[in-house]
């Protein structure tokens, strides 16, 4: 489903807060309460807007290194190896293939640099995997949670 720039303002406005009221939403984009409900509604049943979360500072759950892990897999290895062999392992928030030598890029954040070496090995020892390619987070930059910017 493309979305018009309606739809885009108001899944804008949910990405930056989605506890925000229907009313409030609709203020900014120029619609009635029912109407935005409606269309989040109809955006909802279409698969466009796939749910509502919380965002939590990894810190808080005591989650203090975060790194980003190359992982170059043996021959034939398929994307769907790849993630399920890595949906098991908690610490990882994400998982992508890539272009590039690299096979996937991971995410992973750990308690301290200790847990993150022990994750890494295990991932290392991973049957799919033939060698990764690491790097600490020292300090985060920028980070978007929003559906993009509006038109």
């Amino acid at each position: 489903m493309r979305l018009n720039d309606l739809d885009e303002r108001i899944v804008h406005a949910l990405a930056e807060d989605a506890r925000r009221s229907y009313a409030d939403i609709g203020a900014e984009v120029g619609l009635s309460a029912p109407a935005v409900k409606r269309r989040v509604d109809r955006l909802l049943a279409a698969g466009a807007i796939t749910g509502f979360t919380v965002r939590v500072d990894p810190a808080a759950l005591g989650w203090e290194t975060e790194a980003f892990v190359e992982i170059y897999c043996r021959h034939n290895t398929s994307p769907e190896d790849i993630r399920r062999g890595l949906t098991r392992y908690p610490e990882v928030a994400a998982a992508s293939t890539v272009t590039g030598e690299a096979d996937a890029l991971v995410q992973i954040y750990a308690s301290d640099v200790r847990h993150f070496e022990r994750v890494l090995e295990r991932i290392a020892g991973e049957p799919f995997v033939e060698r990764t390619k690491s790097v600490l987070v020292l300090s985060p930059l920028l980070r978007r949670y929003s559906a993009g910017s509006p038109t």
